[in-house]
C-alpha cells in the first residue's frame, strides 16, 4: 500500500503551507488547470462537474419560487454604464474594454460585464409599465470578468463562472423580502448541500455592493480560521430604476418606480468546499455535490466472477440514482485507493471473492475512514444512509471549527492579541462608525464581516472608542 501510494503524487500540508495545499489539491484532484492568460482558469471535467451539480440544485431552487432563467449580452456599452454613478465607480477598476470589431476601432467603447445590473435595467424599462408586469424575476447563469490584479483557483479569478438573480418590485417591502429569502436560500443550500456552517447579517456601509442601499451576505469559516463570503444577496431601492427612468402605472393610476434587488453565488463555493473539508490526503466531497458519490473497486479483479459482482453492485446502485464508477483500470488497488481519496469521493466500495462468499461488502468512508462490512441485501438504502451520514459528518466537523474559533473581545488589544494568537472570528460590539471600522483594520488586520442576524449583548459600548453601542459585529480575516 506505501509503495501504491508513492504512484500518486502527494500534496502539502496544509499545517506547513496552507496556500500551497489549496493549489495542490486544485491541480492533483484535477479540478483546475492554468491558462495561458493570468488570472483566467481552465475549468477541467471533474471540477466542472462540481459545478454542473450546483448549478442543477440550485436552479431547482430558484425555479421553486418563481424565478425565470434569461440570458443577457456579455458587452455593455459605456454611456449605458454610465448611467448609475455609484456601481460603475466601483467596477471601474475592474473593468476590461472591448475598443475593436474586427480591424475598426468602435465608436463607443463597450465593457465586458463585471456583473449585469446596468443591462438587465435596459431591458426592464422596455418590459415594465405597469403593475401587472411586477414582480421581475429573472436569473441568469453566466460568466464575468473582472481584471483582478492577483488570482487564485477558485477564489479569484479575472472571469469566473456565477449565477445572478435581478429581480423588479412594486414596492420596497416586497423586495426586501426577496433580498432576505435569497439570502436564506444560499444559507440553506451552504448548509445541507455543501455542509458548510454559516454565519448569515447583513454588512456594513463600507462594504456593501456598489450601487445597493442594503447588502447582507452568508460567511463561512474554512480550516485556516479564514473568513469566505459565501453569497450576497442586495437591495437596491429605486435608485436604479430612477437613474434608468424605469417607471410602471400603479393600481392607483400613477407613476411609480420599481425597487430593484441582486443575488449571487460563484465557483468561488468550489474553493469553500476545499478549504472547509479537505485534508491532508487531498479533496473531500459533500456527498451532494460529489460528482462521483461512491467508487468501486474490485478487489483480485482477475478472479472468476469479481469483475461481473461488481459491476453487478453498480448497476443496482445507479438504478437507485447515485452516481457511481467503478474503476477496473489494471493499476493496484493500493494505487486506486489513493487516487480516489485525493479526489475526494464519499465512499469507496471493495468487493473481492471473500467478500462475495459472505454476500458482503466493504464501505469505507472518506470523510472519517471508517471501514464497515456491510450484506449486499439492501445496499442501497445502506449506501444513501451512510452517505447522508457524511453529510452530517462533515457538518458537525465543520460547525464545530466556526464555534470553538469564534471569540468575544472587549476591548482593541484584546481583538489584537486574539487575531495575532489564535484567528479565526472575533466578535464585538460597536457604535457604527466608519472610523472604528477602519481602525479595527489598520490595527487589527481584520475586515467587518457581518452584522449578524442573531444578535448578542456583549456591553453597552464599543470597544475600539468607548461611544454608545449599536450592534455586535463580527471582524475577520478574509480571501
Amino acid at each position: 500500500m506505501a509503495q501504491d501510494k508513492k504512484q500518486v503524487e502527494q500534496i502539502t500540508d496544509m499545517e506547513v503551507d496552507f496556500a500551497q495545499w489549496f493549489t495542490d489539491v486544485c491541480k492533483k484532484a484535477e479540478l483546475i488547470d492554468y491558462s495561458s492568460i493570468k488570472g483566467m482558469f481552465i475549468y477541467r471535467p471533474y471540477g466542472y462537474a462540481i459545478w454542473e451539480n450546483i448549478q442543477r440544485i440550485m436552479d431547482a431552487a430558484f425555479k421553486k419560487t418563481g424565478h425565470e432563467n434569461v440570458y443577457l449580452p456579455m458587452l455593455i456599452p459605456e454611456s449605458l454604464l454610465q448611467k448609475e454613478k455609484d456601481h460603475v465607480e466601483g467596477f471601474a477598476p475592474e473593468c476590461a474594454w472591448v475598443t475593436y470589431g474586427g480591424s475598426d476601432k468602435l465608436e463607443e467603447r463597450y465593457c465586458i460585464r463585471p456583473t449585469s445590473e446596468t443591462l438587465f435595467c435596459e431591458h426592464y424599462k422596455s418590459v415594465i409599465h405597469s403593475h401587472r408586469d411586477l414582480p421581475k424575476l429573472y436569473n441568469q447563469w453566466c460568466s464575468v470578468l473582472r481584471w483582478e490584479k492577483t488570482s487564485r483557483p477558485f477564489l479569484r479569478h479575472r472571469e469566473f463562472l456565477w449565477q445572478e438573480g435581478h429581480t423588479m418590485h412594486a414596492t420596497a417591502e416586497e423586495a426586501r423580502e426577496e433580498t432576505q429569502r435569497m439570502l436564506s436560500i444560499y444559507a440553506d443550500f451552504m448548509e445541507n448541500v455543501l455542509a458548510m456552517p454559516v454565519v448569515k447579517g447583513q454588512k456594513t456601509e463600507k462594504e456593501k455592493f456598489n450601487g445597493a442601499e442594503e447588502t447582507y451576505t452568508v460567511e463561512c469559516m474554512m480550516h485556516d480560521k479564514k473568513a469566505l463570503q459565501a453569497g450576497t444577496s442586495h437591495y437596491f431601492g429605486d435608485g436604479f430604476a430612477r437613474a434608468f427612468d424605469i417607471t410602471f402605472t400603479g393600481k392607483d393610476n400613477q407613476l411609480h418606480y420599481p425597487h430593484q434587488t441582486s443575488w449571487g453565488v460563484s465557483t468561488r463555493m468550489i474553493g469553500g468546499i476545499i478549504m472547509t473539508h479537505g485534508d491532508n490526503n487531498g479533496l473531500v466531497l459533500p456527498p451532494r455535490v460529489a460528482p462521483i458519490q461512491v467508487i468501486v473497486i474490485p478487489v483480485a479483479q482477475h478472479k472468476e466472477g469479481v469483475l461481473e459482482a461488481n459491476r453487478a453492485v453498480l448497476e443496482r446502485l445507479c438504478a437507485a440514482g447515485f452516481r457511481v464508477k467503478m474503476d477496473d483500470s489494471e493499476q493496484s488497488p493500493g494505487w486506486k485507493f489513493a487516487e480516489y481519496e485525493m479526489k475526494g469521493v464519499p465512499l469507496r466500495l471493495e468487493l473481492g471473492p471473500k467478500d462475495m462468499e459472505k454476500n458482503q461488502c466493504v464501505l469505507v468512508r472518506r470523510d472519517s475512514g471508517e471501514k464497515s462490512f456491510v450484506s449486499l441485501d439492501g445496499i442501497e438504502e445502506t449506501v444513501a444512509r451512510m452517505l447522508d451520514a457524511i453529510h452530517d459528518g462533515l457538518y458537525a466537523k465543520a460547525k464545530k471549527n466556526l464555534e470553538e474559533h469564534t471569540y468575544p473581545a472587549f476591548s482593541l488589544e484584546e481583538a489584537k492579541a486574539i487575531q495575532q494568537e489564535k484567528g479565526g472570528f472575533i466578535k464585538t460590539m460597536w457604535c457604527g462608525e466608519l472610523e472604528c471600522e477602519l481602525k479595527m483594520k489598520e490595527e487589527a488586520g481584520m475586515s467587518s464581516r457581518c452584522i449578524p442576524f442573531a444578535q448578542e449583548h456583549l456591553g453597552d459600548v464599543c470597544p475600539i472608542c468607548g461611544k454608545p453601542a449599536r450592534h455586535m459585529i463580527y471582524w475577520g480575516v478574509a480571501y
